[in-house]
């Protein structure tokens, strides 16, 4: 499994879920879905692990199994929950451009969800999944 992943869908997840903003009209009306890709690396190995302070994505499972937020396992692990925000924010935007490239969503929608982008990551660090 990989975490790093796993983050980023949850975070367009919690992102998709708020029906009054761009991303929830944008999302129901992009077409085609973009899909992931394995070609393209999302991030460097272990910048979430870095930047969350942990040894590995076992250690990082567990916490988030534990109810934890990626807040909340940057500050018991003295990681940089802003470095999360930042990691985060960049691997969406990559998304985004990779979308937009490829005819997926507008011009018009890309503007719209890169501009709401910071705050719906940051909003999501602080969310629990458990």
């Amino acid at each position: 499994m990989n975490i790093k992943r796993v983050m980023i869908v949850g975070t367009m997840i919690v992102a998709m879920s708020f029906g009054g903003t761009s991303w929830g009209r944008t999302a129901a009306l992009a077409s085609p879905v973009a899909k992931w890709s394995t070609s393209t690396p999302v991030a460097d190995k272990d910048a979430l692990l870095d930047a969350l302070n942990q040894s590995s994505d076992e250690e990082l499972y567990e916490s988030l199994y534990e109810g934890k937020s990626l807040k909340d396992i940057a500050a018991e692990n003295g990681g940089n929950v802003d470095s999360v925000i930042n990691l985060q924010v960049a691997q969406l935007t990559e998304q985004l451009d990779l979308r937009l490239a490829n005819g997926s969503i507008t011009a018009e929608q890309y503007i719209a969800q890169t501009a709401e982008l910071r705050e719906l990551v940051t909003e999501s660090v602080t969310t629990t999944f458990g």
